[in-house]
């Protein structure tokens, strides 16, 4: 028998603000180096544009490693998947000569997202609107995600991608959702005064037959096959969805998504155990941006808001919806840093930078006469907070074509160095948005 060649400790990116910093990017670039791709967290809510060549791919569900032949992709338990997308976007990507076959793998654990998800999503926003104002609303994407984990944790009312494929056991268990589901969401309609329309099993049950025909030649004891694909040497990378501002325990609470969207969903996501995870690169962009409501310190708007947004292409990569603008926030990335042990960051966004008369970097906040260095629990104070800035001096562009750290312009070198100093040490610095014009540093 032989013997395993040596574990390989595995590589995670992740987010460091409020999502849309660019982690695509270093992840496509670094998918070229593992073997093995995996989506821990998050559904079709969450997406990454990616520019290979002169062709842009805008993936949701699908990890970004079928972008690079050979590589194996993975869809694991923490995923809160959408079939229906799914299905959609391997279309898509099929039409643009991308291979998927037999190099994805779903888990048979991963819960999935049922029509009455969407349903729930879209009257409880109406209904917060109505009784919270439009400012205090979560801003959901409408995609039936945080109803999916809500049910995840609720256990009776959820369905698994293992359920599609026991039919006694589903049509019982749909029978329940059924009963359950239209009590709560007749009475959530009534509130919002819209009408509503009952669901039923036999509904139920065949569009599951058809997730069940669709699914079925991926889904796999992802778990198993991970840790089999890890003792046998394979180069894994973790591919974080949303970011750590997002985080439902660490976040901006509640203005967050529903899973756990820093590196500390890893495990419970994948179940692979802490200790096979190896370096952990952070993505922060050298501004900030945010889509939909929430506490957002360093937000500017305004003309430069509205340059900045066109020339950045600032637009959510699964709903469209401009993002908010603000500067970069040092005192939340070194908290996202710190809470996912960062090794080493990429930071993006800098040639958007180029050209602009200045840049501002929030170094601390000010709270009713108090300094603080990270970000309070509180929405409260958080919406309270004064940041206190540094200005920089403004350089020219365009910097697309250097080709090494010392190219850059000195003040946008300054600028680095200054989160390298105060952050975390700088790996990778991104020149535009190819996979050639990410400089090592």
């Amino acid at each position: 028998m032989n013997e395993p060649r040596p574990r390989v400790p595995a590589t995670a990116v992740v987010g460091l603000q409020f999502g849309d910093e660019g982690k695509g990017q270093i992840t496509d670039l670094l998918a070229q180096s593992h073997d093995v791709i995996v989506r821990y967290n998050g559904g079709a809510n969450a997406g990454h544009s990616v520019h290979v060549g002169d062709r842009q791919y805008a993936l949701h569900q699908v990890p970004l490693g079928v972008l690079t032949p050979g590589r194996s992709n993975v869809l694991a338990n923490g995923v809160a998947l959408d079939p229906d997308a799914l299905g959609q976007e391997m279309h898509a990507l099929r039409s643009m000569g991308v291979v998927i076959g037999d190099n994805l793998r779903i888990s048979d654990r991963a819960h999935l997202v049922m029509p009455y998800h969407k349903v729930e999503e879209r009257l409880r926003e109406l209904l917060a609107k109505m009784t919270l104002g439009s400012d205090q609303i979560l801003g959901t994407t409408g995609r039936g995600i945080g109803p999916c984990y809500a049910d995840k944790a609720s256990r009776d009312t959820a369905v698994r991608v293992a359920d599609l494929f026991a039919d006694r056991h589903l049509h019982a268990r749909l029978a329940h959702i059924v009963i359950v589901k239209n009590a709560i969401l007749a009475a959530l309609a009534k509130a919002a005064g819209v009408v509503y329309e009952p669901l039923t099993v036999d509904d139920l049950r065949a569009l599951c037959a058809t997730w069940a025909d669709s699914i079925g030649p991926f889904a796999c004891d992802v778990s198993t096959w991970l840790d089999h694909a890890m003792r046998d040497g394979a180069r894994v990378l973790f591919e974080g969805a949303h970011a750590a501002l997002l985080d439902i325990d660490h976040g901006t609470f509640p203005f967050v998504t529903s899973s756990n969207s820093s590196v500390l969903g890893i495990c419970a996501g994948t179940g692979i155990p802490p200790a096979r995870v190896g370096d952990v690169i952070g993505v922060a962009k050298l501004y900030t941006s945010r889509v939909g409501t929430g506490p957002f310190p360093t937000e500017f708007t305004g003309e430069l808001a509205d340059s900045l947004r066109t020339r950045a292409g600032e637009y959510g990569t699964s709903t469209g919806r401009p993002r908010r603008l603000g500067w970069l926030d040092i005192p939340a990335l070194r908290m996202a840093a710190r809470l996912n042990g960062v090794s080493a960051l990429c930071l993006t966004g800098l040639a958007m930078l180029a050209g602009l008369p200045y840049a501002r970097v929030c170094v601390a906040y000010r709270h009713r006469g108090e300094m603080l260095d990270t970000l309070p629990a509180s929405v409260t104070t958080l919406d309270e907070m004064a940041p206190l800035y540094e200005d920089f001096a403004g350089f020219d562009g365009p910097i697309d074509r250097c080709g090494s750290f010392g190219e850059l312009p000195a003040a946008a070198r300054a600028l680095v160095e200054l989160i390298e100093q105060r952050v975390a040490p700088v790996g990778w610095v991104c020149v535009g948005r190819r996979r050639d014009q990410v400089l090592k540093r």
